[in-house]
């Protein structure tokens, strides 16, 4: 397999099976460099082993992948990647400056270099004043500020961020979010899974759903991402033959008493709409836009009855 320079992570049918058991089945996507890819799917989707494999902590069953332009697994590359896991487990016995440290010093930060980027860093995730305290009086927030630090302590080329904003108030993800575009913003690459769906609206560029071991789709967000814009209207005097009518500029349309809903590509033609329904007789009240969320198209993927 030849990796491209134009992206981060390529991976082609990878597969990892324990015994009978098949976690990942046909894991196929690729996440451009400098960009942040939300990774999401329900429970029992693979997403966990996905990311160890992609990590090198599991071997794959089949199939390849390169990261940063590297086979799964290559420990040079390791020194370019910070990773956060979910259930993470640190020394409580250090302090935080201690715990930075030692993991700049994992990657192969000279000491000279982490003089200057340990305390720099733990006051980028607002723990200045606690950069002497033992991890063992941290609370839960407070870990999950040091655990983004070490994870970007060395400025890695690549990010995993499992839950990140895990135990976080809204100041705290607000941080994780300002911290992930600085990330981008300076070329690196964030790879993040979150159950916050609303987080990963705002954050992510684009974003993959796995579902049963698979990619089921990856989207590109930001303005106008969703493929379609709903849309009510609340009216009199609409006909059977006026919502026919619509199917010029719809993709579906649905009369329901006073109030007629339908589906669009694009915002664009909701003037036509109007113009249309008022040619054919009708009184128009109200016109509202309801764009899916991600929330919606998650639960179109995966189902209303799992969760993430």
């Amino acid at each position: 397999m030849t990796a491209s320079a134009d992206f981060a992570i390529e991976t082609h049918n990878l597969r990892k099976a324990f015994g009978p058991q098949v976690a990942v089945r046909d894991l196929s996507f690729v996440v451009p460099r400098g960009e942040i890819f939300g990774f999401l799917g329900p429970n029992g989707a693979g997403k966990s082993t996905s990311i160890k494999m992609l990590l090198g902590l599991v071997r794959p069953t089949s199939g390849s992948a390169t990261v940063l332009g590297a086979p799964l697994g290559d420990v040079e590359v390791r020194r370019r990647i910070g990773f956060l896991p979910e259930d993470f487990r640190f020394y409580e016995w250090l302090t935080a400056t201690e715990l930075v440290r030692f993991h700049g010093r994992l990657a192969g930060m000279s000491a000279g270099r982490l003089r200057t980027r340990v305390p720099e860093v733990i006051d980028m995730v607002g723990l200045a004043s606690h950069r002497d305290r033992k991890l063992r009086g941290f609370s839960k927030g407070m870990l999950q500020r040091i655990g983004l630090a070490q994870a970007i302590v060395h400025e890695p080329e690549l990010v995993f961020l499992d839950e990140p904003t895990s135990g976080l108030d809204p100041m705290g993800r607000r941080m994780v979010r300002d911290i992930l575009r600085a990330e981008r913003d300076r070329g690196a690459t964030v790879f993040l899974n979150s159950h916050l769906l609303s987080e990963i609206e705002v954050t992510c560029d684009r974003v993959a759903f796995i579902k049963d071991g698979a990619i089921a789709t990856v989207r590109e967000l930001g303005a106008g991402w969703q493929d379609e814009v709903r849309v009510a209207v609340r009216a009199d005097g609409v006909t059977d033959a006026a919502v026919s009518g619509l199917s010029r500029w719809t993709t579906w349309a649905r009369l329901d008493g006073p109030e007629l809903r339908f589906g669009a590509s694009s915002e664009q033609v909701l003037p036509e709409v109007v113009r249309h329904l008022v040619g054919a007789g009708a009184d128009i009240f109200q016109v509202t836009l309801d764009r899916m969320s991600l929330e919606d198209v998650f639960v179109q993927l995966v189902g209303e009855d799992r969760g993430l």
